[in-house]
């Protein structure tokens, strides 16, 4: 791994990966979250220019962010990430640095409803 990426990892992060069960009885679904890792991050908030904000239809109280940690095997897009205990979905990624050096993920902040603001 670069030096310079390995100094910048200055923040706690937990990768939460979701676990469905069934209700024997109803038949229902139950989502329960798991951790799958906790590794430490780089973590930054995407502060876009006014244009990339109306050519790309982003919104700033979505807060997304920019994620890159260590390499790490299994992490996928349907997991979820936990920053001071604020939690963020995936919305691209995860992408990998190098040869299997780093890896990206482009995450955005969920409401306390669970659902994207």
């Amino acid at each position: 791994m670069p030096l310079d990426l390995a100094s910048k990892l200055d923040r706690r992060i937990q990768i939460e990966r979701k676990v469905v069960d069934r209700d024997p009885q109803y038949g229902t679904e139950a989502v329960t979250w798991t951790e799958f890792a906790c590794v430490w991050a780089e973590v930054k908030d995407i502060l876009p220019s006014r244009a990339q904000r109306l050519a790309d239809s982003i919104q700033i109280s979505r807060r997304p962010a920019r994620i890159r940690i260590r390499y790490l095997a299994g992490l996928a897009a349907d997991m979820r990430i936990i920053i001071d205990n604020r939690t963020h979905q995936i919305i691209s990624g995860p992408a990998t640095i190098g040869r299997r050096e780093a890896m990206e993920i482009m995450t955005e902040e969920l409401s306390s409803e669970g659902a994207a603001p």
